[in-house]
Formats: C-alpha cells, structure tokens, sequence
C-alpha cells in the first residue's frame, strides 16, 4: 500500500514537466490550433488523443506511484485555475489568454485577408451559412470566428435592409 502514494520521482520534477507541457500545449491551442478548439472532427479527436499521449510521456517521465500522478493532475488543474482566475480578473491577461473575435464577413462582404490568416476557405464558411439557414454572403451583415473556434453568423435584419436600400436608392 505504501508504494502506491511513495514518489520514485522528485516532486520538483513532477511540478516542472506538468508545467513546461501544459504551457507548451497552451500555446499551441491558444496560437495554432484555434479553429480547431470549437469543433471536433474526427481528425481533432485524433490529434487530441495523439498530443495527450505524448504529453503524458513528457509528463511522467518514469512517474509509476498514484502519488506522482495526483501530483501531475494537480499541477495541470492548478495552471488551468490559474489563467481562467487571471484571465476573468485582468483584462490585459485575457486578450492573452484568450483570441479576439475575428471578421470573416462585414457588410455581405468577404474578408479575405482574415481568412487566409485563420486559414479558412470560401467553401468552409459558405457550409456555415447553410447551416444559419442562408445562401448567399450578401444576406450577412457579420460572420465572426468566436473565441471558442465557433463561427457566428448574424443577419441582417429588417430594419437594416430597409436602410440599406434607402441609401441606395437615387436621389436621397
């Protein structure tokens, strides 16, 4: 029983491995795989589970005990508590923590230039429309790639079309 919780790895390390990977995988999410964060294909399921098995090789090291482990689990939980306690605390730190809102169409119009940053084709925010129940990207007044990966789609509304058309409209 004693060698189930006896540490056969220094704490110290135990602390310093769960923080470089759960930092390095910070990063990586945060700055990288954005897009990726807010919906699960079948190909980021696969890379969720190929990154967790070699941060668990990275992590451990030759950790074997339930107390390494706890110890691991709550260095990770730990640095998790801590960037959402500074992120909803400070607002410098959450522009870090977390991405901005990004425009992918204004005005029925395209934004090229942030879907090629954000790596996303005309065909892939086309099938988000579709799926808001619109055909056409002159029917949007804003799509926004969210925080959270998600893409928002607003319409215009009544009122705005009517403006829209008043301005447009000779004469006025």
């Amino acid at each position: 029983m004693d060698s189930l919780f006896q540490f056969h790895v220094s704490p110290l390390e135990i602390l310093a491995r769960g923080s470089l990977i759960y930092w390095f995988l910070f990063l990586l999410f945060r700055f990288i795989l954005r897009r990726d964060a807010g919906s699960l294909g079948l190909a980021d399921i696969l890379v969720v589970v190929l990154i967790a098995d070699a941060a668990q090789n990275g992590m451990a090291g030759d950790a074997k005990s339930v107390g390494e482990a706890m110890l691991l689990i709550a260095t990770i939980a730990g640095w998790n508590y801590f960037i959402n306690w500074m992120a909803f605390r400070y607002s410098w730190f959450a522009r870090f923590a977390e991405p901005g809102v990004v425009d992918l169409i204004e005005n029925g119009r395209w934004n090229r230039r942030n879907m090629d940053r954000e790596m996303l084709t005309e065909e892939e925010l086309k099938s988000q429309l579709r799926q808001n129940g619109l055909e056409n990207v002159e029917d949007v007044k804003h799509a926004r790639l969210e925080s959270d990966g998600h893409i928002s789609v607003i319409r215009w509304s009544d009122d705005d079309r009517h403006r829209k058309t008043r301005t447009r409209e000779p004469g006025r």
